[in-house]
């Protein structure tokens, strides 16, 4: 809570406010020097804020940081292993350092490697490992231990996209036991596997929402629809008339010999999309696109962190639509 971190004159981060409920995967989204790392490196205790508080399962990372940190599991974008060691060493000394009780600690490791793919490569030396599986043994680590709260910084970094798409469904499966907060500059990425997103921009949290709300309500396209129709203007608008829910119809220029290209929207937001459907089949007119018109997470993005259309402006959801639910992690 305002959380605050300064160096001089200059604010790292600048009274960050947030709480991820448990079972969450949040993405924390904004541009190189916003703070993300910054603010990571405060929740993980690596070091201190300037003021407020970081409370983890109900415990200071300050006033309790032993018990507080090992709540947590920290991947940084940098894997933090040693490679002269094999993979089975290194996961055994990170359960010494963690306080792993040996009853039970095998059988624990070995649900960790199977979980993030790593059983064939136990006995391998992790500086003889691809990129992808230094990453992976990186994750197992933070794995280690069992913690309620898994923080990943650019956990895809480097990976090819076979290797992403590995990541992603390991990232989603966390979700089903740990609070999982994750930064990237991959959008596709954070779509894909994250329940909420929250984007900083120097030092404060410009959004936060589902990556669909922040979409629609950003870009206030209420619904709006784009379609391309095998058919000319006259033909479409006279099959439309027929649906009333219908309401706003703007003709664009096709883009492909012998089709239309249109605008369409109902009242207040109402999804069309299947009424569209129904329309263009009754009458025989081959539907070859439909597409929503609301911003892409990337769009939102730029434009939240001024990279587009000036300086960013402050957004935010209201808080009945951004939480999942659950006690705070």
């Amino acid at each position: 809570m305002n959380l605050t971190k300064r160096y001089g004159h200059h604010f790292a981060v600048n009274d960050l406010n947030f709480s991820i409920s448990a079972g969450e995967i949040v993405g924390f989204l904004g541009p190189n020097g916003a703070g993300k790392t910054t603010t990571m490196n405060i929740m993980t205790g690596f070091i201190a804020a300037t003021k407020g508080d970081v409370i983890i399962n109900g415990l200071d990372i300050v006033a309790e940081p032993e018990k507080a940190k090992a709540q947590i599991g920290y991947l940084p974008d940098t894997p933090p292993v040693y490679g002269d060691m094999r993979v089975d060493e290194y996961l055994s000394f990170a359960a010494d350092i963690k306080g792993v009780k040996r009853a039970g600690r095998k059988e624990h490791l070995n649900h960790i490697k199977n979980q993030v793919h790593i059983n064939d490569v136990s006995r391998r030396l992790i500086k003889n490992l691809s990129r992808g599986y230094r990453q992976r043994v990186g994750l197992a680590q933070a794995m280690v231990g069992n913690p309620r709260v898994i923080i990943m910084d650019e956990p895809t970094i480097g990976l090819d996209p076979k290797q992403i798409i590995e990541m992603r469904d390991v990232v989603k499966n966390l979700g089903k036991k740990h609070t999982v907060i994750l930064s990237s500059h991959i959008m596709q990425e954070v779509s894909a596997v994250c329940d909420r997103v929250m984007i900083i921009n120097k030092g404060r949290i410009v959004a936060q929402g589902t990556p669909e709300h922040l979409s629609s309500n950003l870009s206030k396209s209420g619904g709006k629809i784009q379609v391309r129709v095998k058919a000319d203007p006259t033909q479409i608008r006279e099959a439309l008339k027929e649906y009333t829910v219908i309401r706003h119809i703007n003709v664009l220029d096709g883009r492909e010999p012998g089709t239309t290209d249109l605008e369409l929207a109902g009242d207040d937001g109402a999804d069309i999309r299947e009424a569209v459907f129904r329309c263009m089949a009754k009458h025989n007119l081959p539907l070859l696109l439909m597409k929503s018109m609301d911003l892409s997470l990337e769009e939102v993005f730029l434009r939240l962190t001024g990279d587009i259309r000036g300086e960013a402006a402050g957004y935010e959801l209201p808080e009945e639509e951004t939480a999942k639910g659950g006690d705070p992690a």
